[in-house]
């Protein structure tokens, strides 16, 4: 495998090497931080739900950290469909924050300072952005 020079992108290499879904992982943590969460999901076909709505976050992050080709972009549309829902907008914002230590956690001796920096670089840039959006 060629690693990917992008940190933010090598999370993602290394964390496929070890969780073949990040998904439960992803959202065990965010209903832990923000039990208030759960409630926003559905009881029986939520799991599809959250799959996709990881998927499509993810792809929107590693847009965003890389070329910006357009996937980043549903970051700022989903902005607005969450705000419709009446998601606060630090849970929103938060759900990002909740990748990266899902996946810090995953890494462990992984995670160098490099991979820190740039994420949390890429999160203070995400939440300027959905602050933009709105």
């Amino acid at each position: 495998m060629n690693a990917s020079p992008n940190p933010i992108e090598q999370t993602f290499e290394l964390a496929a090497l070890r969780c073949a879904d990040l998904t439960p992982l992803v959202y065990q943590r965010l209903f832990k931080e923000h039990p208030e969460t759960r409630a926003m999901f559905r009881t029986q076909g939520s799991e599809l739900v959250m799959g996709s709505m990881l998927a499509l976050t993810i792809e929107a992050i590693l847009d965003f950290a890389g070329q910006r080709g357009g996937h980043f972009r549903l970051i700022a549309c989903e902005v607005a469909s969450h705000d419709a829902y009446g998601t606060p907008r630090d849970v929103f914002i938060a759900f990002f924050a909740i990748i990266r230590d899902t996946l810090h956690d995953l890494l462990g001796d992984e995670w160098s300072v490099e991979i820190a920096q740039a994420w949390d670089a890429l999160l203070v840039e995400i939440e300027a952005f959905a602050g933009i959006a709105a």
